[in-house]
């Protein structure tokens, strides 16, 4: 077996629902030893949330496949000895707490570092462990509308809509990542660790392209546009008898070469609107062509009348169409992976791919504090302590 990049790495990750532990999950998929701490009795809220199968969400199977389940009551000063003691053989920490909660138990940045030197610390929050909105309660939806997402979505002139998923937790998940690899990759030049802070907000705003240089220079506030591009033509959703296709004909070659294929060369032709900021300038006229030729054809006559045409164009999947397209399984971005009592289930493959040594699944999610009595041994807990911290509801 090839072995995985991250193959040696132990990450003890402390978060909790879906940022921090998201993180957590790609760095497992990648070959890390990942040990999840959970709160005694119910665990990580997320193993309640949304649809469950025999008490336990089918999203547990995704956000915490290759990883331990240790259950520690860190508001407990034995066991925050405990988890200083585990944090002088890991390599990183991931958390994503409101900051100043593991200072009070003594198990904030300052107090880890200075148990093993060589440790990476991820923090996760809403705003980040500084600034005047450092205390503030935050999550991805708050963050999403801050970092200026959430402005820009939806239809003009009607209430903004949310992204269908927790994007800003998970993009935040995907720059604490790169942070973690970075620091280590740093760790390697200089010999010793250090702390990543990851603000929910920032990394949504990090998404947010030209608006900040388009608000200096020239004062625009962009707005919201449905489900066009601003500034970039023609790209938008078109509707064809039995639904929607998606239409991006904004390469001036691209753009010549959908308006033959939908029978409009006196456009395709048209000196003005050879360039971009010609066709933005005449959107609305091009968008109509298009819109007249969609209405005309279903879905399948217009994606495949542009696929030969080399035009990109795709319908609007649902979950169906993606269980369903043979493109997700020839990529292996479909993978079985049934549940603990043997029930079907299917959960996404792993992201991104490399050639010569590649992510998996090598364990599913784990039963709440599955591997507590594994980690005790490890580090010499003995049978009385242990029975003692049960009985009291530490572990």
């Amino acid at each position: 077996m090839t072995k995985k990049p991250l193959s040696g790495l132990r990450v003890l990750e402390m978060g909790q629902l879906i940022a921090g532990p998201f993180a957590g999950k790609m760095l497992g998929e990648f070959g890390a030893e990942v040990i999840k701490i959970e709160p005694p009795g119910q665990g990580d809220p997320l193993r309640n949330w949304r649809l469950l199968h025999e008490g336990t969400s089918v999203w547990w199977q995704v956000q915490s496949r290759n990883k331990q389940s240790v259950t520690l009551d860190l508001r407990q000063p034995e066991i925050q000895d405990l988890v200083r003691t585990l944090v002088r053989e890991c390599d990183v920490v991931i958390e994503n707490f409101k900051p100043g909660t593991l200072e009070a138990w003594g198990l904030g940045w300052d107090d880890l570092h200075a148990v093993n030197p060589r440790l990476v610390m991820l923090r996760v929050s809403g705003y980040g462990q500084t600034g005047p909105y450092r205390d503030r309660p935050g999550f991805g939806v708050v963050a999403e509308a801050m970092g200026g997402l959430r402005y820009l979505s939806g239809e003009p002139g009607r209430t903004p809509v949310r992204v269908g998923v927790s994007i800003g937790d998970s993009l935040s998940a995907l720059h604490g990542v790169i942070g973690i690899l970075l620091a280590l990759r740093a760790r390697d030049q200089q010999g010793v660790g250090q702390m990543i802070d990851v603000a929910l907000y920032e990394s949504v705003f990090n998404m947010m392209e030209s608006l900040l240089p388009e608000y200096a220079v020239f004062g625009q506030v962009r707005q919201p546009a449905g489900s066009s591009l601003p500034g970039i033509a023609p790209s938008n959703a078109y509707a064809c008898q039995d639904g929607y296709v998606l239409i991006a004909g904004n390469g001036d070659s691209i753009f010549r070469r959908l308006m033959q294929a939908i029978g409009r060369d006196d456009l395709g032709a048209d000196p003005a609107l050879a360039h971009n900021a010609g066709r933005v300038a005449q959107v609305a006229r091009i968008d109509a062509a298009i819109a007249q030729w969609t209405a005309a054809r279903t879905q399948d006559d217009v994606l495949a009348a542009l696929n030969e045409a080399r035009i990109p164009a795709g319908r609007i999947y649902d979950i169906a169409d993606i269980a369903d397209d043979p493109h997700y399984r020839a990529r292996q971005m479909i993978l079985d992976q049934p549940l603990p009592d043997g029930t079907p289930c299917r959960v996404p493959g792993i992201v991104p791919k490399l050639s010569a040594t590649p992510g998996g699944i090598d364990t599913p999610a784990p039963a709440l504090g599955q591997h507590t009595d594994a980690l005790l041994d490890r580090l010499g807990i003995d049978a009385d302590t242990r029975a003692h911290w049960r009985a009291q509801g530490f572990i």
